[in-house]
Parts: C-alpha cells; structure tokens; sequence
C-alpha cells in the first residue's frame, strides 16, 4: 500500500462505505466539530461562571439560597431568563459529552486508537494550542505520517461521532420520549 493509503486508512472506509457517508463531507464536518471544540469550552466555562456569580450577586449569599430565590421569589422575567442561560449550559454540555464520548471510542479502535486520541486531544481539545513543529517533535513523527494519521483520525472522529455516539443520544430521547407518553406526562 501507498503511504497515503494505509491498512487503517482503508479500513475506515469501508465503514463509511457501509454507513453510507460520504468520506469527504465527514471529514469536513469532523474537523469543523473539532475546530471549534476548543472554544466551545472556553464558551463555556465563561458563560457558566457567569451564571453562577449572577446568581450569588443577585439573589443569595450561597448557591442553594440562591436557586430556592429564584424558584420561590423571582419575576417570571428573572427566572426565564435563568432558564434559558441553563438551558444553553445544558445543551453545551451534551455537545461535549457527544464529543467526548465520540473520543472514547476512537480510544477503543483496535487498529492505533490510542495515538488517532492523542492526535486528536493535542491537535484539537488541549487548552494549550500547538504548533506543527511541536506537534511532530510530541508525536515523533514524520511530518507526512503525522497528516496520514491526522486524517485517519478526524475520519474515525466523525464515524464515532455520527456513527454511534448521535445514534445513541437520539435513541436516549426517542426512549424518554416513549416513557413520558407512556406516562401519561
């Protein structure tokens, strides 16, 4: 095999072959996901800081207090308000637990999941952003093998991510879903 087209590499597509994606819009979709990641964090951590200083600032001394105030005492405005803030925190949090658990099972692939994972965390999810030097001095690679598994890695990101871990979230809601007519609710 070529160097641009590895066991791994074939591998991955084939299973894009048998999900039926379509390798280079996978691709570009992944590395958006992954490209933003970073910032999306950062976002965050911000806007929930934000939230939990607001809350103290504004209605307690304490957390707790806090949010008792706010269900027990607050204008519907204030309260819809916080809501909403949450909300937006919540939604951000399964974005990152989609990711993370798309990265979980990049972890497990059989075939260098360990080094795709670590490609991935230094080159996309540290806080710390790297340079290309220091990305082949870390990975001690050549700078034409570390682009080979840096792809290989953004593929299998995208399998896992759109492959199984959205999968399993859609069928988590469809579940809840079902429950709560189930219920009555």
């Amino acid at each position: 095999m070529s160097r641009n087209s590895t066991q791994a590499l074939h591998n991955i597509r084939m299973l894009c072959r048998i999900q039926q994606v379509d390798e280079k819009i996978l691709y570009e979709r992944s590395r958006l996901i992954l490209s933003i990641y970073r910032d999306v964090c950062w976002s965050a951590i911000g806007r929930a800081e934000e939230v939990h200083e607001d809350l103290i600032y504004n209605c307690s001394s304490g957390l707790d207090g806090a949010l008792v105030y706010l269900e027990t005492f607050a204008p519907d405005e204030a309260r819809e308000r916080f809501e909403e803030r949450i909300r937006s925190l919540f939604e951000t949090r399964w974005l990152i637990e989609l990711v993370d658990n798309a990265m979980g099972r990049v972890r497990d692939y059989p075939c260098r999941g360990d080094l795709y994972c670590v490609i991935l965390s230094k080159c996309y999810m540290s806080r710390f952003k790297y340079k290309e030097a220091e990305m082949l001095e870390i990975m001690n690679m050549e700078r034409s093998t570390y682009y080979d598994r840096k792809k290989e890695a953004v593929l299998l990101f995208g399998l896992s991510l759109w492959g199984n871990s959205i999968p399993m979230l859609k069928q988590l809601l469809l579940d809840t879903e079902n429950e709560e007519n189930d219920m009555g609710l």
